[in-house]
């Protein structure tokens, strides 16, 4: 068996489990293709060695033949390894090395056992829909592609933006307000759930379309069936505004337009045993702390 390893960077505290987790991969002879900057980070700032059996850079040099992709570190990180890796026929676990993290759902005293159940194929696998984002008048990001969200919201003044959506051929609403999220199932649980959105399941066909401070208080998110292009035309003071996909940024200009729709391919995350959607929200969420419930 064949997998690669991801990462950005960790904590100190981080290295018994990181040595756990290495251990683990080369007890069992696992090929581990380890990502290159990540294996600099822990020799050079942690001073530890990693167990890897070979390189790779980025999605250009990424072995197609790896059955798993470990994402090691937080949401962050996971939606890092989306960017760098490219790869949407293989499955991307996320080991958390920091506190909340609905991607990087597996905790650190959780993966030796995590790891047991997944190399004896005891686990299910959720597809995860995606975003595609095209700029009309402006040239297009990079992978314009995203996991979690696309924002736009206002950059270089107090001023608030004008956003008219459009869901289909229908003028959704003309948002008066700092911003706009345009979220997938996956996304209600980050930026769009922090400004009050809804969370949805992640085998959802929907979007999330939550305003940021909206100057009307009657404006409220709204959940759509994802099958519609959502349009969005901006108008505002200055130049530019900010487009935003999940960790990635970008300023426009205000004759820009942006079509979002669901892209064609998903991406595969898996579902360990006692890791079920609704009780990582409970743990999480900690919506059990309240002891009536």
């Amino acid at each position: 068996m064949k997998i690669a390893v991801f990462g950005t960077s960790v904590s100190n505290d981080f290295i018994p489990v990181l040595e756990e987790f290495f251990q683990f991969l080369k007890t069992n002879e696992i090929e581990v293709q380890l990502f290159k900057p990540f294996y600099s980070f822990l020799v050079e700032d942690l001073k530890t060695k990693p167990y890897y059996t070979s390189f790779f850079h980025s999605f250009v040099d990424f072995d197609v033949n790896n059955e798993f992709i470990f994402s090691v570190g937080g949401d962050g990180t996971f939606l890092h390894s989306v960017l760098n890796i490219r790869n949407f026929e293989i499955p991307v676990v996320g080991v958390n090395s920091g506190r909340l993290g609905f991607l990087a759902d597996i905790s650190q005293d959780q993966v030796k056992d995590a790891l047991t159940n997944i190399f004896n194929k005891n686990y299910s696998v959720i597809e995860r829909s995606m975003l595609q984002v095209d700029f009309e008048g402006h040239r297009n990001i990079d992978f314009n592609f995203a996991l979690n969200e696309i924002t736009v919201q206002k950059t270089d003044t107090s001023s608030m933006i004008n956003i008219s959506a459009y869901y289909g051929k229908e003028l959704l609403n003309n948002y008066w307000a700092d911003g706009l999220i345009i979220s997938t199932p996956t996304g209600s649980t980050a930026y769009s759930l922090s400004v009050g959105g809804p969370i949805l399941t992640p085998d959802s066909e929907n979007f999330v379309i939550t305003p940021l401070a909206p100057h009307n208080l009657a404006i409220r998110p709204i959940v759509v069936p994802d099958d519609y292009e959502i349009k969005l035309k901006v108008e505002g003071r200055g130049p530019h505004y900010l487009t935003s996909l999940d960790f990635r940024s970008e300023a426009v200009e205000f004759s820009t337009i942006i079509k979002v729709r669901k892209a064609k391919f998903k991406l595969k995350t898996l579902q360990l045993p006692d890791q079920e959607f609704f009780n990582t929200l409970r743990n999480k969420l900690m919506w059990g702390i309240d002891k009536r419930n």
